[in-house]
């Protein structure tokens, strides 16, 4: 990142934040630059939130055509026929995603997003993926961990009103006070590859039960070679078969995982408007950190279950 000094338009907008986090801290995030891709609804109120706190720049991703389901968690998508014809969600959001802060450059890549080469994603310093395979998560992390310059790598996925955010920020070095001095402090992120494959029974016991669901959904919309969210009730005798073979492999007892559990995620394929603004809102937070230099990252799950209003951050870590 650039060490330019913010502007007196910037210093201006930008006055309260800096006044909680410093000057250097919004330095750095306003000459920050991220990918987002899938632009869910919970990836909306992410944007808005990195976008009103004064991000760099943010490039959108998604060649969908708009959807009615779309217009029911995306307020960036005008009811407006006219305005949509021909275009995609990307470009849909970016228009609308200007009104809010006309000082952050907001534009739209084309393309599909597991074809991006490392090239191009050198241009960023966060890559934010919202609903996509786990193959693709996986491709994109791996070539942000392997790039000279240090790419910052969220995913986020909510389903019925449940939410998933993953962090990799590789070996992520950030000042934390300690009895009014700055202590460094170093945390050490598995990729998201490494990280699902720790063996379940290696982890703590009380660790939530929406992890593992979780995995199994995404095992089960890989090996049927499902677009993420394209899962019914009917697929229930399934995917309890698939949990039966991973808790076994796992040693763990299947209990861990309910069924309940399990029809909530595969029927509530549509995402919660509510749910979407406090996972989006824990996304921004976090994204915030880490291109700020500014608080303690989470480490490196965090989950929300709305039926019990609960956030929980898990490591699953091998390291």
């Amino acid at each position: 990142m650039g060490k330019e000094e913010l502007t007196a338009q910037e210093t201006a907008l930008y006055d309260r934040q800096i006044r909680i986090w410093g000057v250097d801290a919004q330095r750095r995030l306003s000459k920050s630059h991220i990918l987002v891709a899938g632009m869910t609804g919970t990836i909306v109120e992410f944007c808005k939130n990195i976008v009103l706190a004064g991000i760099g720049s943010v490039v959108l991703l998604d060649d969908r055509l708009v959807t009615r389901e779309a217009l029911s968690v995306n307020f960036l998508v005008p009811n407006d026929e006219e305005k949509l014809k021909g275009r995609s969600l990307a470009e849909v959001c970016c228009n609308s995603l200007k009104d809010f802060n006309s000082m952050v450059h907001v534009s739209v890549e084309k393309g599909d997003l597991s074809a991006l080469d490392g090239e191009i994603l050198d241009k960023f310093d966060a890559v934010v993926i919202g609903r996509a395979s786990f193959a693709t998560k996986k491709t994109i992390d791996g070539i942000c961990r392997k790039r000279s310059k240090k790419i910052a790598f969220f995913t986020v996925d909510c389903r019925d009103s449940c939410g998933e955010i993953f962090v990799d920020l590789q070996n992520y070095v950030y000042n934390q006070k300690k009895n009014d001095d700055n202590v460094e402090c170093q945390f050490h992120y598995p990729s998201l590859e490494e990280a699902v494959a720790v063996p379940w029974n290696r982890l703590p016991k009380n660790v939530t039960k929406l992890y593992f669901a979780m995995r199994v959904i995404e095992r089960f919309e890989a090996a049927e070679g499902r677009i993420p969210g394209e899962t019914t009730a009917a697929d229930i005798s399934s995917v309890q078969q698939l949990r039966g073979e991973l808790c076994k492999a796992n040693s763990i007892n299947e209990s861990r995982i309910p069924d309940e559990l399990l029809k909530r995620l595969l029927e509530g394929t549509r995402e919660h408007p509510p749910v979407c603004a406090i996972v989006g809102g824990i996304l921004g937070q976090e994204v915030i950190k880490a291109l700020s230099g500014k608080g303690n990252p989470l480490k490196n799950f965090f989950f929300f279950d709305a039926k019990d209003g609960k956030g929980i951050i898990e490591d699953i870590s091998s390291l």
